[in-house]
């Protein structure tokens, strides 16, 4: 009788351990909110942005943690820490999963590329305002903003991919890398986030429950120098992640092996991408000068 009741309350459990934390990370972004909206009129600039940075890392931290310790989650995600208070540099991971972003905040103040319509939402806008985020909705905006992000001393958290991986072992990359690394003079740090549960994946509901506990792990790869050529450091990069991942030891088995071989950045002209993978076709630097 006893074994028998062990499924469903394990069952019980892991939903209970899921909405939880997601409820949980609700309330800390709406008990920031309005704090990310008052600080702005109180703080130089300067100083809100770092304040703003280092409260969603806190704030992140303390749901990583929680996640944690309701068992959800298996975190390592140590390897983040050395790259604290280095020069500044664009951290470059791949995106297995929507919680990708999360996991590096939680370890990084960084200024990180997002969904433009995430600026506007209830529960993140003001505080990535606050941050200095830089939203997608202009190539051009977003490839300056950047690089005026670096210039002043601060990482940026690009992913390289454009949206969650679709495809084994990654997406084709987004030429804004490169432009951005090029100009801004400064390396590209690989970072590789390793995952044994498709949860959160693209096309992945946020209330449909995964097997629990989820383990995830970061390391860092290989650091690329500031490209002479930015089409060049794409393809590099796409190569050098595609042969990392394919022998990972925590493979995103659950994606399809892509069906056609991937287009070239080199045959993509000054484009980028979205979140969304939609391509951003308006190229704000000639594409001869990649």
């Amino acid at each position: 009788m006893r074994h028998w009741l062990l499924g469903p309350v394990h069952t019980v459990y892991e939903y209970a351990a899921l909405y939880f934390g997601l409820v949980f990370l609700g309330l800390l972004c709406l008990v920031w909110t309005p704090v990310a909206i008052v600080l702005p009129a109180l703080l130089p600039a300067t100083w809100a942005r770092i304040v703003g940075r280092w409260g969603i890392t806190i704030g992140f931290r303390v749901y990583a943690g929680v996640l944690a310790v309701t068992r959800a989650y298996r975190f390592d995600l140590s390897a983040l820490d050395t790259l604290r208070g280095e020069p500044p540099m664009i951290i470059a991971p791949n995106h297995p999963g929507l919680i990708d972003g999360v996991l590096v905040i939680s370890r990084l103040p960084v200024t990180c590329i997002m969904k433009a319509e995430l600026e506007r939402n209830l529960f993140l806008g003001a505080g990535a305002r606050l941050a200095g985020y830089i939203g997608n909705d202009s190539v051009h905006r977003m490839i300056d903003r950047s690089i005026a992000s670096l210039r002043q001393g601060t990482h940026l958290l690009v992913f390289p991919e454009g949206t969650r991986t679709t495809r084994t072992p990654v997406n084709s990359f987004a030429g804004s890398i490169g432009i951005i690394a090029r100009h801004a003079k400064v390396p590209v740090q690989t970072v590789f986030i390793d995952t044994d549960s498709p949860y959160l994946s693209k096309g992945w509901s946020l209330l449909r429950k995964p097997a629990l506990p989820i383990t995830c792990s970061i390391r860092l790869g290989r650091r690329f120098d500031p490209p002479a050529r930015a089409r060049e450091l794409v393809k590099e990069l796409e190569q050098y992640f595609a042969a990392e991942l394919a022998g990972g030891s925590m493979m995103q088995s659950w994606l399809p092996a892509p069906t056609v071989a991937a287009t070239s950045v080199e045959h993509r002209p000054g484009s980028s991408s979205d979140n969304d993978g939609k391509p951003l076709t308006h190229a704000p630097y000639p594409y001869s000068q990649l």
